[in-house]
Protein backbone atom coordinates (compact mmCIF):
# COMPACT_ATOMS: atom_id res chain seq x y z
CA UNK A 1 0.00 0.00 0.00
CA UNK A 2 0.95 3.63 -0.88
CA UNK A 3 1.60 5.45 1.95
CA UNK A 4 -1.40 8.62 2.12
CA UNK A 5 -0.11 12.16 1.22
CA UNK A 6 -1.94 15.44 1.75
CA UNK A 7 -3.92 14.89 5.49
CA UNK A 8 -2.30 17.64 7.56
CA UNK A 9 -4.59 20.35 5.74
CA UNK A 10 -7.47 18.26 6.84
CA UNK A 11 -6.28 17.81 9.98
CA UNK A 12 -5.68 21.17 10.84
CA UNK A 13 -8.43 23.15 9.01
CA UNK A 14 -10.68 25.68 11.20
CA UNK A 15 -13.91 23.82 9.97
CA UNK A 16 -12.21 20.29 11.29
CA UNK A 17 -11.44 22.09 14.45
CA UNK A 18 -14.19 22.89 15.29
CA UNK A 19 -16.07 19.74 14.30
CA UNK A 20 -14.14 18.05 16.36
CA UNK A 21 -14.35 20.62 19.41
CA UNK A 22 -17.96 19.57 19.46
CA UNK A 23 -17.45 15.68 19.10
CA UNK A 24 -15.20 16.56 22.25
CA UNK A 25 -17.51 18.23 23.98
CA UNK A 26 -20.60 15.96 23.70
CA UNK A 27 -22.48 15.39 26.45
CA UNK A 28 -19.75 17.30 28.74
CA UNK A 29 -20.54 20.93 27.58
CA UNK A 30 -20.98 22.13 31.55
CA UNK A 31 -18.06 20.74 32.65
CA UNK A 32 -15.18 23.51 34.10
CA UNK A 33 -12.28 23.03 31.22
CA UNK A 34 -15.22 22.66 28.60
CA UNK A 35 -16.73 25.97 29.47
CA UNK A 36 -13.16 27.47 29.52
CA UNK A 37 -12.52 25.90 26.43
CA UNK A 38 -16.01 27.18 24.88
CA UNK A 39 -15.88 30.89 26.46
CA UNK A 40 -13.65 32.43 23.58
CA UNK A 41 -14.46 29.62 21.26
CA UNK A 42 -12.49 31.32 18.13
CA UNK A 43 -9.38 32.10 20.11
CA UNK A 44 -9.10 28.80 21.43
CA UNK A 45 -9.15 27.01 18.50
CA UNK A 46 -7.05 28.89 16.64
CA UNK A 47 -4.62 28.53 19.18
CA UNK A 48 -4.74 25.27 18.50
CA UNK A 49 -4.58 25.39 15.08
CA UNK A 50 -1.48 27.61 15.26
CA UNK A 51 0.20 25.50 17.29
CA UNK A 52 -0.63 22.55 15.64
CA UNK A 53 0.50 24.10 12.27
CA UNK A 54 3.70 25.62 13.43
CA UNK A 55 4.81 22.20 15.13
CA UNK A 56 4.98 23.68 18.51
CA UNK A 57 2.25 21.52 19.93
CA UNK A 58 3.16 19.47 23.18
CA UNK A 59 0.30 16.94 24.93
CA UNK A 60 -0.84 18.22 27.80
CA UNK A 61 -0.70 16.40 31.49
CA UNK A 62 -2.58 13.29 32.38
CA UNK A 63 -4.87 12.91 34.50
CA UNK A 64 -4.75 9.64 36.41
CA UNK A 65 -6.99 6.94 38.27
CA UNK A 66 -8.05 3.66 38.87
CA UNK A 67 -11.24 2.12 37.73
CA UNK A 68 -12.29 -1.50 39.05
CA UNK A 69 -14.78 -2.65 36.88
CA UNK A 70 -14.96 -5.71 35.90
CA UNK A 71 -10.99 -5.31 36.91
CA UNK A 72 -8.41 -2.88 37.55
CA UNK A 73 -7.82 -0.44 34.95
CA UNK A 74 -5.64 2.41 34.99
CA UNK A 75 -7.08 5.25 33.16
CA UNK A 76 -5.12 8.32 31.72
CA UNK A 77 -7.24 11.40 30.82
CA UNK A 78 -5.91 14.42 28.74
CA UNK A 79 -7.37 17.99 28.95
CA UNK A 80 -9.90 19.15 27.26
CA UNK A 81 -7.61 20.77 24.51
CA UNK A 82 -5.79 17.36 24.18
CA UNK A 83 -9.41 15.88 23.35
CA UNK A 84 -10.68 18.40 20.43
CA UNK A 85 -6.86 17.90 18.98
CA UNK A 86 -7.59 14.16 19.16
CA UNK A 87 -10.61 13.85 17.87
CA UNK A 88 -9.27 16.44 14.90
CA UNK A 89 -6.82 13.34 13.78
CA UNK A 90 -9.82 10.81 14.46
CA UNK A 91 -11.81 12.40 12.41
CA UNK A 92 -9.97 12.62 9.27
CA UNK A 93 -7.35 9.08 9.45
CA UNK A 94 -10.20 6.87 11.46
CA UNK A 95 -12.53 6.35 8.54
CA UNK A 96 -9.27 5.60 6.20
CA UNK A 97 -8.03 2.66 8.53
CA UNK A 98 -12.14 1.87 8.80
CA UNK A 99 -12.26 1.10 4.85
CA UNK A 100 -9.33 -1.87 4.84
CA UNK A 101 -11.12 -3.28 7.61
CA UNK A 102 -12.13 -6.69 7.75
CA UNK A 103 -16.22 -6.89 7.49
CA UNK A 104 -16.29 -8.88 10.95
CA UNK A 105 -14.34 -6.33 12.86
CA UNK A 106 -16.80 -3.86 14.77
CA UNK A 107 -14.71 -1.55 17.37
CA UNK A 108 -14.65 2.02 16.14
CA UNK A 109 -16.35 2.02 12.61
CA UNK A 110 -19.11 3.89 12.30
CA UNK A 111 -22.42 1.95 11.71
CA UNK A 112 -21.11 -0.87 13.53
CA UNK A 113 -20.62 -1.71 17.58
CA UNK A 114 -20.83 -4.13 20.21
CA UNK A 115 -24.58 -4.60 19.24
CA UNK A 116 -23.83 -5.53 15.70
CA UNK A 117 -21.27 -7.58 17.02
CA UNK A 118 -23.00 -9.24 19.48
CA UNK A 119 -25.99 -10.55 16.79
CA UNK A 120 -23.03 -11.69 14.50
CA UNK A 121 -21.90 -14.49 16.53
CA UNK A 122 -25.64 -15.30 17.56
CA UNK A 123 -25.76 -15.73 13.33
CA UNK A 124 -22.37 -17.59 13.21
CA UNK A 125 -23.58 -19.81 16.41
CA UNK A 126 -26.64 -20.32 14.32
CA UNK A 127 -25.05 -21.01 11.62
CA UNK A 128 -22.15 -23.34 12.91
CA UNK A 129 -24.81 -25.33 14.98
CA UNK A 130 -27.23 -26.02 12.12
CA UNK A 131 -24.44 -27.54 10.13
CA UNK A 132 -23.58 -29.65 13.28
CA UNK A 133 -26.50 -30.96 14.17
CA UNK A 134 -26.68 -28.89 17.43
CA UNK A 135 -22.84 -28.92 18.24
CA UNK A 136 -20.05 -26.36 17.82
CA UNK A 137 -17.60 -25.20 19.47
CA UNK A 138 -15.49 -20.98 20.19
CA UNK A 139 -12.59 -19.98 20.52
CA UNK A 140 -12.49 -17.41 22.98
CA UNK A 141 -8.85 -15.79 22.34
CA UNK A 142 -7.84 -13.22 25.25
CA UNK A 143 -4.24 -10.91 24.92
CA UNK A 144 -2.61 -10.49 27.97
CA UNK A 145 -3.17 -6.80 29.28
CA UNK A 146 -4.05 -5.72 25.94
CA UNK A 147 -3.26 -2.03 26.44
CA UNK A 148 -0.60 -2.16 28.38
CA UNK A 149 1.51 -4.36 26.24
CA UNK A 150 1.07 -2.81 22.73
CA UNK A 151 4.57 -2.53 21.11
CA UNK A 152 5.55 1.59 19.65
CA UNK A 153 7.60 0.30 17.35
CA UNK A 154 5.70 -1.90 15.77
CA UNK A 155 2.87 0.67 15.97
CA UNK A 156 4.74 3.00 14.53
CA UNK A 157 6.33 1.08 11.46
CA UNK A 158 2.75 0.40 10.94
CA UNK A 159 1.61 4.24 10.72
CA UNK A 160 4.90 5.17 8.37
CA UNK A 161 2.94 2.49 6.12
CA UNK A 162 0.08 4.03 6.23
CA UNK A 163 0.27 8.06 6.13
CA UNK A 164 3.36 9.85 4.31
CA UNK A 165 3.06 13.43 5.41
CA UNK A 166 5.87 14.23 8.14
CA UNK A 167 3.68 16.23 10.60
CA UNK A 168 1.28 13.88 10.96
CA UNK A 169 3.70 11.05 11.86
CA UNK A 170 5.58 13.51 14.00
CA UNK A 171 2.16 14.06 15.59
CA UNK A 172 0.79 10.33 15.81
CA UNK A 173 4.71 9.53 17.43
CA UNK A 174 4.59 12.08 20.16
CA UNK A 175 1.30 10.93 21.19
CA UNK A 176 2.32 7.23 21.25
CA UNK A 177 5.98 7.98 22.71
CA UNK A 178 4.79 10.49 25.30
CA UNK A 179 6.83 11.75 28.09
CA UNK A 180 4.97 9.35 30.80
CA UNK A 181 5.16 5.56 30.57
CA UNK A 182 2.33 3.58 29.42
CA UNK A 183 3.37 0.43 29.54
CA UNK A 184 3.62 -2.54 31.96
CA UNK A 185 6.15 -5.67 32.48
CA UNK A 186 4.79 -8.78 30.76
CA UNK A 187 2.62 -10.44 32.85
CA UNK A 188 2.42 -7.62 35.35
CA UNK A 189 -1.16 -5.87 36.54
CA UNK A 190 -1.83 -1.83 36.61
CA UNK A 191 -0.10 -1.28 40.30
CA UNK A 192 1.90 -4.34 40.63
CA UNK A 193 5.06 -2.84 39.12
CA UNK A 194 6.78 0.28 37.76
CA UNK A 195 5.43 1.36 34.35
CA UNK A 196 7.48 0.84 31.98
CA UNK A 197 8.40 3.35 28.13
CA UNK A 198 8.11 1.37 24.55
CA UNK A 199 5.03 -0.10 25.55
CA UNK A 200 1.28 0.66 26.17
CA UNK A 201 -1.34 2.80 25.08
CA UNK A 202 -3.15 5.25 27.94
CA UNK A 203 -6.59 3.89 28.61
CA UNK A 204 -9.01 6.99 28.07
CA UNK A 205 -6.90 8.62 24.94
CA UNK A 206 -9.44 8.43 21.46
CA UNK A 207 -6.29 7.47 19.68
CA UNK A 208 -5.51 5.24 22.21
CA UNK A 209 -8.95 3.02 20.95
CA UNK A 210 -8.03 3.51 17.15
CA UNK A 211 -3.80 2.51 17.38
CA UNK A 212 -5.81 -0.51 19.87
CA UNK A 213 -8.09 -1.44 16.77
CA UNK A 214 -5.48 -0.87 14.23
CA UNK A 215 -2.51 -2.67 16.24
CA UNK A 216 -4.91 -5.97 15.73
CA UNK A 217 -6.02 -5.18 11.84
CA UNK A 218 -2.98 -7.66 10.75
CA UNK A 219 -3.82 -10.68 12.62
CA UNK A 220 -7.46 -9.80 11.73
CA UNK A 221 -5.81 -10.19 7.58
CA UNK A 222 -4.47 -13.63 9.05
CA UNK A 223 -7.32 -15.35 10.45
CA UNK A 224 -9.46 -14.31 7.50
CA UNK A 225 -6.74 -14.54 4.78
CA UNK A 226 -4.41 -17.27 5.84
CA UNK A 227 -5.91 -19.16 7.93
CA UNK A 228 -9.58 -19.31 5.99
CA UNK A 229 -11.74 -18.74 9.16
CA UNK A 230 -14.95 -17.70 8.07
CA UNK A 231 -16.83 -17.49 11.53
CA UNK A 232 -14.60 -15.10 13.07
CA UNK A 233 -15.50 -11.68 15.31
CA UNK A 234 -13.51 -8.91 16.58
CA UNK A 235 -14.20 -6.12 19.07
CA UNK A 236 -11.47 -4.63 20.15
CA UNK A 237 -9.23 -7.25 21.76
CA UNK A 238 -12.53 -9.64 21.98
CA UNK A 239 -11.95 -12.13 19.59
CA UNK A 240 -13.49 -15.16 18.24
CA UNK A 241 -13.96 -17.96 16.11
CA UNK A 242 -16.69 -20.18 15.81
CA UNK A 243 -16.33 -23.98 14.32
CA UNK A 244 -18.09 -27.55 14.37
CA UNK A 245 -14.26 -28.57 14.41
CA UNK A 246 -12.50 -28.69 17.93
CA UNK A 247 -8.84 -29.63 16.53
CA UNK A 248 -9.40 -26.95 14.07
CA UNK A 249 -9.45 -24.74 16.86
CA UNK A 250 -6.43 -26.36 19.09
CA UNK A 251 -4.52 -25.57 15.75
CA UNK A 252 -5.76 -21.96 15.08
CA UNK A 253 -4.92 -20.98 18.53
CA UNK A 254 -1.35 -21.97 18.29
CA UNK A 255 -1.37 -20.64 14.88
CA UNK A 256 -2.67 -17.24 16.24
CA UNK A 257 -0.35 -16.75 19.57
CA UNK A 258 2.79 -17.32 17.19
CA UNK A 259 1.63 -14.75 15.29
CA UNK A 260 0.53 -12.48 17.82
CA UNK A 261 4.50 -13.45 19.78
CA UNK A 262 6.80 -12.75 16.45
CA UNK A 263 4.58 -10.15 14.52
CA UNK A 264 2.77 -8.05 17.06
CA UNK A 265 4.75 -8.90 20.44
CA UNK A 266 1.88 -9.89 22.43
CA UNK A 267 1.06 -13.12 24.22
CA UNK A 268 -2.29 -14.86 25.15
CA UNK A 269 -3.54 -15.09 28.42
CA UNK A 270 -4.95 -18.49 30.21
CA UNK A 271 -8.72 -17.18 29.79
CA UNK A 272 -8.23 -18.07 26.38
CA UNK A 273 -10.55 -20.83 26.15
CA UNK A 274 -12.39 -23.22 23.66
CA UNK A 275 -15.87 -24.15 24.53
CA UNK A 276 -19.10 -25.54 23.41
CA UNK A 277 -21.13 -23.63 21.93
CA UNK A 278 -24.23 -24.96 24.25
CA UNK A 279 -22.37 -23.06 27.19
CA UNK A 280 -23.18 -19.71 25.39
CA UNK A 281 -19.87 -17.29 24.19
CA UNK A 282 -19.18 -14.54 26.66
CA UNK A 283 -18.71 -10.96 24.51
CA UNK A 284 -18.65 -7.54 25.12
CA UNK A 285 -20.68 -7.69 28.45
CA UNK A 286 -23.03 -10.23 27.06
CA UNK A 287 -23.26 -14.24 27.37
CA UNK A 288 -25.04 -15.52 23.29
CA UNK A 289 -26.29 -18.62 22.14
CA UNK A 290 -27.82 -19.57 19.01
CA UNK A 291 -31.04 -19.28 19.88
CA UNK A 292 -30.71 -15.93 22.56
CA UNK A 293 -28.56 -13.42 23.75
CA UNK A 294 -28.59 -12.62 27.89
CA UNK A 295 -26.69 -9.70 29.32
CA UNK A 296 -24.21 -11.51 31.62
CA UNK A 297 -24.58 -10.76 35.68
CA UNK A 298 -21.74 -9.00 36.39
CA UNK A 299 -22.74 -6.33 33.62
CA UNK A 300 -26.33 -6.04 35.20
CA UNK A 301 -25.28 -5.84 38.83
CA UNK A 302 -22.87 -3.17 37.81
CA UNK A 303 -25.39 -1.57 35.72
CA UNK A 304 -27.33 -1.62 38.79
CA UNK A 305 -24.67 0.03 40.58
CA UNK A 306 -23.84 2.81 38.71
CA UNK A 307 -27.64 3.88 38.34
CA UNK A 308 -27.83 4.07 42.35
CA UNK A 309 -24.36 6.48 42.21
CA UNK A 310 -26.07 8.44 38.91
CA UNK A 311 -28.80 9.33 41.27
CA UNK A 312 -26.60 9.96 43.82
CA UNK A 313 -24.40 12.35 41.80
CA UNK A 314 -27.65 13.77 40.08
CA UNK A 315 -29.30 14.58 43.40
CA UNK A 316 -25.84 16.16 44.56
CA UNK A 317 -25.65 18.28 41.66
CA UNK A 318 -22.67 16.25 40.45
CA UNK A 319 -23.61 15.64 37.17
CA UNK A 320 -26.12 17.79 34.82
CA UNK A 321 -29.53 16.08 33.35
CA UNK A 322 -28.07 16.17 29.93
CA UNK A 323 -25.12 13.89 30.90
CA UNK A 324 -27.78 11.37 32.78
CA UNK A 325 -29.48 11.01 29.74
CA UNK A 326 -26.31 9.66 28.12
CA UNK A 327 -25.45 7.35 30.31
CA UNK A 328 -29.39 6.14 30.26
CA UNK A 329 -29.32 5.69 26.74
CA UNK A 330 -26.21 3.46 26.93
CA UNK A 331 -27.74 1.46 29.34
CA UNK A 332 -30.97 1.36 27.56
CA UNK A 333 -29.38 -0.03 24.67
CA UNK A 334 -27.46 -2.69 26.57
CA UNK A 335 -31.15 -4.01 27.46
CA UNK A 336 -32.78 -3.61 24.01
CA UNK A 337 -30.36 -5.82 22.37
CA UNK A 338 -30.86 -8.65 24.49
CA UNK A 339 -33.25 -10.67 26.06
CA UNK A 340 -33.76 -8.59 29.19
CA UNK A 341 -37.65 -8.89 30.12
CA UNK A 342 -36.77 -10.18 33.25
CA UNK A 343 -33.80 -9.11 34.03
CA UNK A 344 -35.21 -5.85 33.56
CA UNK A 345 -38.11 -6.67 36.18
CA UNK A 346 -35.53 -8.31 38.51
CA UNK A 347 -33.63 -4.93 38.71
CA UNK A 348 -36.30 -2.38 37.86
CA UNK A 349 -39.26 -4.01 40.03
CA UNK A 350 -41.32 -3.00 36.93
CA UNK A 351 -41.63 0.52 37.57
CA UNK A 352 -39.93 2.19 34.63
CA UNK A 353 -42.09 4.44 32.83
CA UNK A 354 -42.12 3.47 29.35
CA UNK A 355 -40.17 0.09 29.94
CA UNK A 356 -36.76 1.95 30.11
CA UNK A 357 -34.32 2.95 32.41
CA UNK A 358 -34.70 6.65 31.68
CA UNK A 359 -38.14 6.76 32.88
CA UNK A 360 -37.20 4.96 35.55
CA UNK A 361 -35.07 7.10 36.74
CA UNK A 362 -37.19 9.90 36.39
CA UNK A 363 -39.85 8.78 38.71
CA UNK A 364 -36.90 8.86 41.32
CA UNK A 365 -35.50 11.78 40.62
CA UNK A 366 -37.58 14.96 38.34
CA UNK A 367 -34.68 16.62 35.97
CA UNK A 368 -34.64 20.42 36.09
CA UNK A 369 -36.83 22.07 33.59
CA UNK A 370 -35.47 22.71 30.59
Amino acid sequence: MKPIKGLWEQITSFENLYAAYRAAAKGKRFRKEVLAFSDNLEASLFDLQRDLQQGTYAVGRYHEFYVYEPKKRLIMALPFRDRVAQWAVYRIVNPLFAKKYIEDGYACIEGRGIHAAAKRIRYFAQLVTHQNNGGGYALKLDISKYFYRINHDVLMEMLRKWFADRELLDLLERTVRSAVPFGLPAGASPGEAERIFGVGMPIGNLTSQMFANLYLNDVDQYIKRELRAHCYVRYMDDMVILSGDKQQLHEYRHKIETFLNERLKLDLNNKTVIRPLTLGIDFCGYRIWDSHIMLRKPTALKMRRRLRKLQKDYAAGAVDWPEVKMSLASYNGMLKHCDSYRLTFKIFGGSTEGGTVEGWFVLRREPPKQ
